[in-house]
């Protein structure tokens, strides 16, 4: 008794039969019970070092920005910080070229994205089609995509152009006055909303593509069974099932469109690219960022600006997934 008493205490397993077969199973349940841990904590030991070096590489500026923002700060001495608190906030409110901006910004952005995403929807639907060369036009439809901004802005620019333009050259083959697309603000939103919808397009449909390619051909053959046209079958079985595609694109033009500054700074084609024309017509938050820190040297200003554009942003994503949640689920 005495020394199983002290064999239990030393940690040593007590003899018997039935005892080894009890810790038996508590050594294999124990092996298990670690085995799964393992397996479920390899993922985290894998996924905490990206996060780490995310929250460095971007929250860090997010807090400075956000710092800066609450200073009176010029670019010549960023060293040397005037706090001001929230002036510069009531200031950007009260500021109506941000309003301006603003507005140009969500115009342009409906103008572009819209279209877009329609014919990125249109040409992914018949890309889906088995048809010859199919190969060649997915990776023409690319194209746009691998041209740079500059490149593609200064070319649309030539083809606006006022006197000598290619585009006001056929409104007057068709008997159709001559337009001025950089100094009217409807004509040049349109103008810049072209150049995003060609380099965008294609790079959309592909997406769309992939996702279409993923949809089993059994619900197709359902439809068809049960007597669907083509285009109820494209209505009724491939957008519900690309939906979530079509959310994700729709999620990167909106972003894309609040950031939106090389196209309209380009098609300025000098100092109005940076004020967006010399009526601020088609000034984005991008260009009046752009406008404060590096034209007028206000960097707090411009950290206000940058901001906003986050802050909105945080909004429309938070409005969406409200509309989602308020949405009658179909069964």
């Amino acid at each position: 008794m005495a020394t199983s008493t002290t064999n239990a205490l030393a940690g040593e397993e007590p003899p018997g039969p039935s005892t080894k077969t009890g810790n038996g199973r508590t050594g294999q349940r124990r092996s298990a019970l670690l085995h799964r841990l393992d397996l479920k904590g390899a993922p985290y030991a894998f996924v905490a070092p990206f996060f780490v070096v995310f929250a460095a590489f971007s929250f860090y500026p997010l807090v400075y920005t956000a710092w800066i923002s609450l200073h009176r700060v010029e670019l010549a001495t960023l060293d040397v910080m005037e706090w001001v608190a929230w002036d510069n906030y009531v200031d950007l409110v009260n500021d109506s070229r941000f309003w301006n901006a603003l507005q140009n910004t969500f115009t342009i952005g409906v103008i572009s994205t819209v279209p877009q995403l329609l014919m990125a929807l249109g040409l992914a639907h018949l890309l889906n089609y088995r048809m010859r060369a199919s190969l060649f036009f997915r990776v023409a439809s690319l194209v746009p995509y691998a041209t740079s901004v500059g490149a593609a802005a200064l070319v649309f620019t030539m083809l606006f152009e006022r006197d000598f333009g290619m585009i006001n050259w056929m409104l007057g083959v068709v008997g159709i006055d001559p337009l001025d697309w950089e100094a009217d603000k409807w004509p040049a939103q349109a103008a810049i909303s072209t150049i995003v919808i060609w380099r965008w397009t294609g790079y959309n449909a592909l997406l769309y593509l992939a996702a279409m390619q993923a949809i089993p051909a059994e619900r197709y053959e359902a439809a068809s069974l049960d007597g669907a046209s083509r285009w109820k079958q494209f209505t009724h079985v491939t957008v519900p099932g690309i939906r979530s595609t079509i959310v994700f694109t729709i999620v990167l033009s909106t972003i894309g469109a609040t950031q939106l500054f090389g196209e309209p700074l380009i098609f300025g084609q000098g100092p109005n690219g940076v004020t967006g024309g010399a009526d601020n017509q088609y000034q984005t938050l991008g260009l009046l960022l752009y406008e404060e820190g590096w034209k007028n040297y206000q960097m707090g200003r411009a950290a206000t600006v940058a901001w906003a554009m986050f802050l909105l942003l945080i909004l429309v994503f938070a409005v969406q997934r409200l509309i989602r949640r308020l949405r009658p689920r179909t069964p």
